[in-house]
């Protein structure tokens, strides 16, 4: 569940986004049913993106659901996914439109509320529950994982002893990051082999051991740390989280934040490989393949405390606008969170000025300012979301039909942050 980029190998970005992820709309807006252009959208070369207009322009084109319909069927048709769907608030309006079919063939629109794999975007959920136990005094952000884990990161150059809670929320530990297409499949066959699987993201975390670090963790107040992208250490947090409090992780995001926000789309599946209705199809293009192989159905068990949420844009928007405007986190958790380092090289170049706090993702506006949230990226999907400094302003983008071609993934992944800072900046 890792954001998407050329990789020697490939993986199921989300989930480990790999992985990251920025996102939606409120829940307590009420948002405006959009009618749907055509199965497929709008052709190639009808509909063109808007530049990224100054906010504080008073010519800057406003929002409106016409807009937002030519730049889904926009993004559309250069993602050449199967569909795609993207809501956006100012203050307490919000519009949504989609592009494309749910499913191949049939000619539905991608509906609106759609249940969806929010992939990597489990991370800041994680994030945020460590984060008020920290505020509780349950445990440190400087606790080491040898403390709560006594005897489990050794080996091969690991040493729990150096690493930190704080080095896992913010991918500085230097932990190997498996590639777990091991376990999922990196075919369509092996896909269709595993899709029920269910593998306990232990067995992961144990592959993961048996090579040695990218790099030593990082330094106390290094102001530019060594970064690299591991959902290892989000499988580690969430037996931190269980050991600090005896209760599974899931729990503990359940009944700290999803229920006490309402957030009645969001649920942490465990091993139910079923998508709760409405919901579009996930369609994947293996190596290979020229045909799509619908990933909709899987078990994602595997997953863990670093992808397996299924959630809505009204949620993520809910609860991204929470975290920011501090309901969720006391003001020095809060600032931590929020307290950032460049990502590596790899990650740049798909998103450029991109730096990362603890399980939150922040980058530049062209209109100025920061936008913040966190990606998803799975076999099949897309999610990202964005929200401006306040929370004033979000998106959230879903795009279900994905392809392991490198050069593909990165025009995608321009694509769409281009339509999130037009979102993000528009009137």
């Amino acid at each position: 569940m890792r954001p998407s980029m050329p990789r020697r190998r490939h993986r199921p970005a989300a989930l480990l986004t790999p992985l990251l992820s920025l996102s939606l709309a409120a829940l307590a807006l009420a948002p405006g049913l959009i009618p749907h252009p055509p199965a497929g959208g709008t052709p190639a070369g009808t509909a063109r993106p808007l530049r990224s207009p100054d906010p504080r322009d008073p010519a800057a084109p406003a929002l409106t659901p016409e807009r937002l319909r030519r730049e889904a069927a926009a993004a559309l048709a250069t993602t050449r996914a199967v569909g795609l769907h993207v809501q956006v608030r100012d203050g307490r309006r919000t519009v949504a439109a989609g592009a494309g079919e749910a499913a191949l063939g049939t000619g539905r629109p991608v509906p609106d509320g759609a249940r969806f794999r929010a992939a990597s975007v489990t991370k800041s959920f994680v994030a945020v529950t460590v984060l008020q136990l920290a505020a509780e005094g349950r445990l440190s952000l400087d606790d080491t994982v040898e403390h709560w884990l006594p005897g489990l990161v050794t080996g091969h150059g690991n040493d729990g002893g150096r690493i930190t809670v704080r080095h896992l929320l913010q991918h500085t530990s230097g932990l190997y990051d498996y590639d777990t297409t091991e376990f999922t499949g990196k075919t369509a066959a092996a896909f269709e082999r595993r899709r029920f699987l269910s593998v306990d993201p232990r067995r992961i975390v144990a592959a993961a051991l048996r090579h040695p670090p990218k790099f030593p963790p990082a330094a106390p107040g290094d102001p530019r740390p060594r970064w690299s992208y591991s959902n290892t250490g989000y499988f580690l947090l969430g037996h931190i989280v269980e050991k600090a409090t005896g209760r599974p992780w899931a729990e503990e995001v359940r009944d700290r934040t999803v229920r006490p926000l309402g957030l009645t789309g969001t649920r942490l599946p465990g091993g139910d490989p079923y998508l709760p209705r409405p919901h579009a199809h996930t369609y994947h293009r293996f190596a290979g393949e020229r045909g799509w192989t619908d990933t909709t159905v899987r078990s994602m068990l595997w997953a863990g405390p670093a992808g397996a949420l299924v959630s809505t844009s009204h949620d993520l928007d809910r609860f991204f606008t929470a975290l920011l405007d501090g309901r969720l986190l006391p003001p020095r958790q809060l600032a931590a969170m929020r307290t950032t380092v460049p990502v590596n090289e790899e990650h740049e170049q798909f998103t450029p000025g991109m730096q990362y706090g603890l399980g939150l993702m922040r980058q530049p506006l062209p209109c100025g300012g920061s936008r913040w949230g966190h990606h998803g990226d799975l076999e099949g999907t897309f999610v990202r979301t964005g929200f401006t400094d306040g929370g004033r302003r979000s998106v959230v983008v879903t795009v279900n039909g994905r392809t392991t071609d490198d050069r593909q993934l990165l025009v995608v992944e321009k694509a769409l942050q281009g339509l999130i800072d037009r979102a993000l900046c528009g009137r």
